[in-house]
């Protein structure tokens, strides 16, 4: 399993971090990502960028895939 995909099983489970990730995207599309990375930093599941959106865009779930039309700037 990528760092990736660990990562989001990770940030899936918990509702709160989801809930304020996926606000922040409205806001702050770049800065969800950066974000995201951060969050992989602190759990020793280092990403980047690119990593998180190939992960995101991999996935079966639309709503995902949201995420990455948010972090695309696709407001």
């Amino acid at each position: 399993m990528s760092n990736a995909a660990a990562l989001y099983e990770r940030i899936e489970s918990d509702q709160d971090l989801t809930r304020s990730l996926f606000r922040q995207a409205l806001q702050n599309p770049g800065g969800a990502i950066e974000a995201i990375c951060a969050i992989g930093e602190q759990l020793q599941l280092p990403v980047t960028a690119d990593e998180v959106k190939a992960h995101i865009r991999n996935l079966d779930d639309d709503l995902s895939k949201q995420w990455l039309v948010k972090a695309r700037g696709g407001l």
